[in-house]
């Protein structure tokens, strides 16, 4: 489609190798300068609408449909907005502590699948490689050692699920003040059985993404790269927590923009804006206004905002990917990769925390007070902080739901990883190679996107790609098929 007699229009649709469904568009004039490059999700998120109504207690289990990628996310987000409604958002330590074991198996299983699955074709055999093998079949044709071991990485993270949630996918296990089972000994000593193998697979998947940035520093430093907020919750003594805390946002320098900021008054420091050309809003800090406040979250982001890692070898291994900038915050997108990877060896150490911890053989599993009729909670997911808001009727049923997803936090960030790529390049070429349009795709993959959550597309599309002339005539055309 040509929008003026003067520019031309490339369309890369789907976005392929992440989670959901979206496109990319990019504007170039005469000269072939990008002049405009954008990330659209063009499917439309109905969640926030269609729960209202719902009884409050239906939220866990109803809101972890919007993904059958990150549904623990949602499910424990959602439980603990509730909390505050039933008035139990003290939990008791087996609820709290079977919560956290939920959430750490799923940020184990995530970023394995994501880093293994979708983005590890693009690092091992390079961004101009065959697409035909440029996939999860090709790894495992190049490398079946690797391949297996992301199979049963993501196989034991949902092993934990299953066994704190019920099932592994849409599962039940929190309830509004707690949950509805405990872990029983037997559940306890089949995961334990596998706990050194997955703790030294975890040691290896980081130095694979510690090599490929380092081996790679100069394009790193630069690919889809720029300064950037940062926001994450952290614990009250500064720790990286991934279940719960206070907001704290930093600037490109480092510097503390806030901290400590309670779950429920996020939105006297958060905002949401909108575009006309998609369908997910646009969040920024207030105090910094919408033109400055946008944020980046997720793996790289909790790197950055965080004082230390809670567990030995993890927070060892961010001291080694902090010495990279020599301390300062770690504006290279490229290196969500690496933080992703430090992020499953410290759920796995944690994993193993829990697991010889006694509190999950108890059986004082749910709390309740005194009533209210709103609740927020906020977790970090996989791919960065959610934040659930509930209001509640005198009947029980929901009347406002505001969700902030994690992937639409990193909206704009993703929007200018797509233009930098696009202008480094593409910018000046009169055709199109499909390592152009792979240089794209990798720039969203970093952030792990899960436009699942933001989006809901029935059937398969085809990857088309067209240069179009002033006169509107198609220079030259690709076509990817699903």
């Amino acid at each position: 489609m040509v929008t003026h007699s003067n520019t031309r229009r490339i369309e890369i649709s789907p976005v392929t190798r992440v989670e959901g469904h979206g496109k990319v568009t990019i504007h170039l004039d005469e000269a072939n300068r990008v002049t405009e490059a954008r990330l659209h999700i063009v499917e439309f998120r109905g969640f926030e609408r269609f729960i209202q109504g719902r009884p409050y207690w239906e939220m866990p289990v109803a809101v972890q449909r919007l993904c059958g990628i990150c549904p623990v996310s949602h499910h424990l987000c959602a439980a603990k907005a509730i909390d505050h409604i039933v008035g139990g958002a003290k939990l008791t330590p087996t609820a709290e502590k079977m919560r956290r074991l939920m959430h750490y198996g799923q940020m184990f299983q995530s970023h394995c699948l994501h880093f293994f699955h979708l983005a590890s074709p693009d690092l091992l055999f390079g961004f101009d490689s065959d697409p035909a093998t440029r996939n999860v079949i090709g790894i495992i044709g190049a490398n079946r050692d690797l391949a297996y071991q992301a199979i049963m990485m993501r196989k034991y993270g949902q092993e934990i699920i299953k066994a704190t949630a019920g099932k592994k996918i849409h599962g039940t296990g929190a309830i509004p003040g707690g949950i509805n089972k405990n872990l029983s000994v037997a559940e306890r000593d089949a995961l334990l059985v596998d706990i050194e193998q997955m703790k030294k697979w975890s040691r290896d998947a980081v130095e694979l993404a510690r090599q490929y940035s380092v081996t790679n520093i100069e394009l790193v430093k630069t690919f889809a790269s720029y300064e950037s907020n940062y926001l994450s919750i952290i614990r009250r003594d500064g720790a990286m927590d991934l279940y719960d805390g206070g907001l704290r946002a930093i600037d490109a320098g480092g510097s503390t923009i806030f901290d400590h900021v309670p779950n429920a008054e996020y939105l006297d420091f958060i905002r949401e804006g909108v575009r006309n050309w998609s369908y997910m809003k646009f969040p920024f800090i207030r105090s910094l206004g919408e033109e400055r406040g946008w944020y980046r979250v997720g793996p790289l982001a909790r790197m950055n905002t965080c004082d230390f890692i809670d567990t030995p070898e993890a927070e060892a291994a961010r001291k080694d990917f902090k010495a990279l900038t020599n301390g300062r915050p770690n504006h290279m997108t490229m290196a969500f990769h690496w933080a992703r990877m430090i992020e499953v060896l410290h759920s796995i150490e944690m994993i193993e925390r829990l697991l010889h911890d006694p509190d999950l053989q108890g059986t004082d599993l749910v709390v309740s007070g005194e009533r209210a009729r709103e609740g927020v909670g906020i977790i970090e997911a996989p791919r960065g902080t959610l934040f659930h808001h509930y209001r509640v009727g005198d009947d029980d049923l929901v009347t406002m739901c505001n969700l902030i997803v994690s992937t639409t936090s990193n909206n704009e960030g993703m929007n200018r990883s797509v233009r930098r790529v696009a202008e480094d390049c593409i910018s000046g070429q009169p055709t199109i190679t499909e390592g152009m349009l792979n240089r794209i795709e990798i720039a969203i993959r970093a952030y792990d996107p899960c436009l699942s959550c933001a989006t809901h597309a029935l059937g398969k599309m085809p990857l088309i790609a067209e240069i179009m002339g002033p006169d509107g005539n198609v220079i030259d055309r690709k076509v990817r098929e699903p």
